[in-house]
């Protein structure tokens, strides 16, 4: 894993979070700011798994490191297919808990790589 790639993934998970944080507090339903949002954040979230899955034999504890990797890859999907059932401020809501989620277990996953390193 490239810690800088993470980091700048944790960031614009958080900020994906705050937006839809704003959107939930306004009462307005998830638009498509938020799904091109999470478009992005899946793509990024893909290509650090790939890059992650190139060298996982450097992780000790690979089962937990796997578990958060899939994890991170799969919240996203889950988020919109959520969010666009919720039609009220409640699907941002759902937005923005999984954006914050994503950034936590990103940052997990870099204490996890970096304990081998």
């Amino acid at each position: 894993m490239i810690g800088a790639f993470s980091g700048g993934l944790i960031g614009a998970a958080l900020l994906l979070a705050l937006l839809a944080l704003i959107t939930a507090i306004r009462d307005r339903p998830m638009g498509v700011v938020l799904l091109a949002g999470l478009a992005v954040l899946e793509l990024a979230l893909l290509v650090q798994a790939g890059l992650a899955v190139a060298e996982v034999g450097q992780v000790r504890e690979r089962a937990t490191f796997i578990g958060y990797l899939a994890g991170t890859v799969v919240i996203p999907p889950a988020a919109v297919w959520w969010g666009r059932a919720e039609r009220t401020r409640w699907g941002p809501g759902v937005i923005a808990v999984a954006a914050f989620t994503v950034a936590v277990m990103t940052g997990r996953l870099l204490q996890l790589w970096n304990a081998t390193a």
